[in-house]
């Protein structure tokens, strides 16, 4: 790996002293909300299954909600503050507010910790305790295992990274039953084999940024074939673990119809990465289904919920 500048020839710390530089938006653009909002949608989908109408409060949802949007918050600012040495080096994230010099490390810092604890806070006080425990453990593997060390080290940085991401409903689902059982777990795993395809395409396109801020993704250390292979087998594993929600009886031949076709579109579009000329056209068009994908399972979940619900009813 090439060896990376040192934080102050990348940040110029002059910048910090331009008056009025920085605004209310750069404080939440610090804090990943496109992800929060994605994770947010696997939060409620968590809490919807498991609550239904019958269950549902919506105390507890709100705080659950937000407990995990302040720790959500809070683990991708102080990413941001970590990251700030190589994220001037990559084109997709030189604008963000640290390498910008809109705000300075230290509050970043601050701010993420503080994000965080107030997070944790609402969780264990509002929800319970386990509902607490998983948002402290989701923000440990993403900050410290992902952001300090593997990303930074292994190409396994984003199979493993993965877990945090895959953490969200499952606090969701603790805030209503207050224990993990085999369908906690199955949502788990369709979050969890989500994520490897989303990135390995995001990585794909930008392989020669990666590559100058020396972080070793996939397509980088291994290459495009290899990284194709194991979009593969993870676009594989995920059709098949979105089936086991089904099987666990608490979702219904509408959901599974639907996530059996969403499921041969993924690995349909995978196959097609074999035989492309055109590997950036084709990690576009992955890495946007990605986003296709994750959004209609959720929204399936939740409505399948729904409709059950409603049919019970009657």
């Amino acid at each position: 790996m090439p060896q990376q500048s040192t934080t102050n020839q990348l940040i110029p710390s002059e910048s910090y002293l331009e008056a009025g530089k920085t605004g209310w938006r750069d404080y939440i653009e610090i804090t990943k909300p496109g992800i929060n909002k994605s994770n947010l949608l696997a939060t409620f989908a968590g809490y919807w299954i498991a609550a239904g109408f019958t269950s549902f409060n919506v105390w507890t949802f709100l705080l659950t909600m937000l407990g995990t949007a302040l720790v959500i918050a809070g683990g991708g600012t102080v990413n941001n503050y970590y990251d700030r040495d190589i994220d001037p080096r990559m084109e997709r994230t030189r604008q963000r507010a640290i390498p910008e010099g809109k705000i300075r490390p230290t509050i970043a810092l601050w701010y993420g910790i503080i994000l965080t604890i107030l997070g944790i806070i609402v969780l264990a006080v509002g929800v319970n305790a386990l509902a607490a425990f998983l948002g402290l453990m989701g923000f440990y593997v993403y900050v410290i295992i992902y952001t300090m060390w593997l990303k930074r080290t292994s190409t396994l940085n984003t199979v493993i990274g993965g877990i945090c991401g895959a953490i969200p409903p499952l606090i969701g689902w603790v805030a209503v039953k207050n224990s993990l059982d085999l369908s906690a777990w199955a949502l788990f795993l369709v979050l969890f084999m989500w994520q490897p395809p989303h990135f390995f395409a995001l990585a794909m396109r930008k392989v020669e940024d990666y590559r100058a801020a020396g972080i070793p993704m996939l397509p980088v250390v291994k290459g495009f074939k290899e990284t194709k292979k194991q979009t593969f087998i993870f676009t594989l594993l995920l059709c098949l673990s979105s089936l086991i929600l089904f099987f666990t009886g608490v979702l219904s031949w509408f959901y599974l119809i639907v996530a059996l076709v969403l499921g041969v579109v993924y690995i349909a579009l995978a196959l097609k990465g074999f035989y492309t000329k055109d590997d950036d056209q084709w990690a576009k068009q992955m890495f946007l289904f990605s986003l296709i994908y994750l959004t209609v399972i959720l929204s399936v979940m939740i409505i399948d919920v729904g409709i059950t619900e409603i049919i019970k009813m009657y």
